[in-house]
């Protein structure tokens, strides 16, 4: 199956200046806008919020 542009992988940046990233595809035509997650960051040591960066 060819990858599609529908669902790119993105990039999740921890908002906590860590500099800590997770990698994940999502969904343009149901998520258009930038993705925000809450996710564990292990260098900081607790959830925070990972934004998309492009």
């Amino acid at each position: 199956m060819a990858r599609s542009e529908l669902r790119p992988v993105i990039k999740l940046r921890s908002t906590a200046g860590s500099g800590y990233t997770y990698v994940t595809r999502k969904n343009r035509r149901t998520d258009a806008d930038r993705m925000v997650l809450r996710k564990y960051d292990p260098v900081v040591g607790r959830h925070v919020d990972f934004r998309e960066e492009r």
